[in-house]
């Protein structure tokens, strides 16, 4: 079992940035891949980056590319994502993910371990 704790949203300004930070602990030997989706209310749960747990492979959806920056520090089984230039339709809980799989996947379905969830808002 691999068990992932969010932290670091929070309410921000358009324009503005937040680092969202995600540690793991647990099991954590056979992730291969980790990622970041969000969900907006009364919309589906959605892909916005991955990266492999070792290695340089990043992956990102359109929306956020050149604006959110995925990152992990493996001495400290944590990832991070680096979020700049917030819009409000960034506006979401967003959820950091574990998995087997490698490649990573940009669907729900890739990953076997989610963390809660922690909320962004970015104001207009």
């Amino acid at each position: 079992q691999v068990q992932l704790v969010e932290s670091g949203g929070g309410l921000v300004q358009a324009g503005g940035s937040l680092r969202l930070s995600c540690a793991a602990s647990g099991r954590t030997f056979p992730t291969r891949s980790m990622g970041w989706f969000r969900q907006a209310p009364g919309k589906e749960r959605e892909f916005v980056a991955a990266i492999r747990w070792w290695g340089d492979s990043t992956y990102y959806a359109d929306s956020v590319k050149d604006r959110f920056t995925i990152s992990r520090d493996n001495a400290k089984n944590t990832m991070y994502l680096q979020m700049n230039s917030l819009k409000p339709e960034d506006t979401a809980v967003y959820y950091c993910a574990a998995g087997t799989r490698s490649p990573p996947g940009t669907g729900r379905n890739d990953y076997d371990y989610w963390g809660q969830g922690t909320q962004v808002t970015v104001s207009s």
